[in-house]
């Protein structure tokens, strides 16, 4: 999602090196597949967590969707567009653009989803707008998301470019400065938690017994990243990817176990937003018959991209 990011900061280097967007981004667009499942899944299985959700952050989620919509477009005309360098230039720039605010959004809602003490429910959209979502924990969280998702973005780069070693380490130094900007909104965090009542994060406070799953979650979290900014120092990237894929895996397995078992705190949890016990397992029961379909389509859709980049 964050690949884009990049993309308006290659102008300067050689068209070999800007090219390998081209075997990436297509394919990277299939993505958007698990935000249609997870969308699909809310409102299936909780209705009235979908509900308040997209009345409280309907702004937010709006311009979410505007710039998937823009990134999307604006890749498909810089393929497809005249091949001049203004044109092409025009392009990644709105490209980028739209790349970088694409994760900044969801992190930007993560943080007022997390927001205790204010119930959604009963608040308009621009009331919210105001209360929450223009808070410094709900912009430093969409600071992180975005980060994390540049962080991911250039730890992959380094294995799909390794013809091309210039380019490769230019990548290696991008993923070693986002996960070092990772750091202070991540502290910035770890520091609203403690202090909120109640603490999203009770682990973490002596004398809580709330959700001690999420301490094993977050220190793997932590060791995935030191082990995935050893392997960029040393230019292990294959196993700099697996630990970078673990560190976001731990951060978002974290996160949902701290917020267990609330959905939108504080006052929607999936014990009193939960579909009806029928539409559930009608609701596994179409998953398990859509992945036999969807996994080995997408098995496939990558593999044929990675072929042509190949070729």
């Amino acid at each position: 999602m964050a690949c884009g990011i990049y993309l308006p900061l290659a102008q300067g280097q050689s068209i070999s090196g800007t090219l390998s967007f081209e075997g990436n981004g297509s394919h990277l667009e299939a993505n958007h597949v698990w935000l249609i499942l997870v969308i699909v899944l809310l409102f299936t299985a909780f209705p009235s967590a979908f509900s308040t959700t997209m009345i409280a952050l309907h702004i937010p989620i709006n311009r979410h969707v505007d710039r998937i919509v823009l990134r999307g477009s604006a890749f498909v005309f810089r393929k497809y567009d005249s091949t001049e360098d203004a044109v092409q230039r025009r392009w990644s720039t709105i490209f980028g653009i739209a790349s970088f605010f694409t994760p900044f959004f969801p992190g930007v809602n993560i943080g007022r989803v997390d927001h205790r003490g204010h119930p959604f429910r009963g608040r308009s959209c621009y009331h919210w707008l105001l209360r929450g979502l223009l808070t410094p924990f709900a912009l430093t969280c969409g600071l992180f998301a975005l980060a994390l998702f540049a962080f991911l973005a250039a730890t992959y780069m380094t294995v799909d470019t390794q013809d091309q070693p210039d380019l490769q380490n230019d990548f290696r130094l991008r993923a070693l400065w986002t996960q070092m900007a990772l750091i202070p909104p991540g502290d910035h965090s770890l520091c609203y938690f403690k202090n909120m009542r109640p603490p999203i994060h009770g682990i973490l406070i002596p004398g809580s017994d709330q959700l001690v799953g999420a301490a094993p979650a977050r220190v793997d979290g932590c060791l995935s990243a030191i082990a995935a900014t050893l392997a960029l120092w040393f230019r292990k990237f294959y196993l700099a990817r697996i630990a970078a894929v673990a560190e976001v895996t731990f951060i978002l397995l974290g996160w949902g176990l701290a917020q267990f078992p609330h959905l939108v705190t504080p006052d929607v949890t999936i014990q009193n937003a939960a579909a009806p016990e029928s539409t559930l397992k009608l609701l596994l029961l179409a998953l398990g018959a859509g992945a036999v379909v969807l996994l080995p389509s997408l098995f496939y859709l990558f593999q044929i991209f990675k072929r042509q980049e190949q070729q």
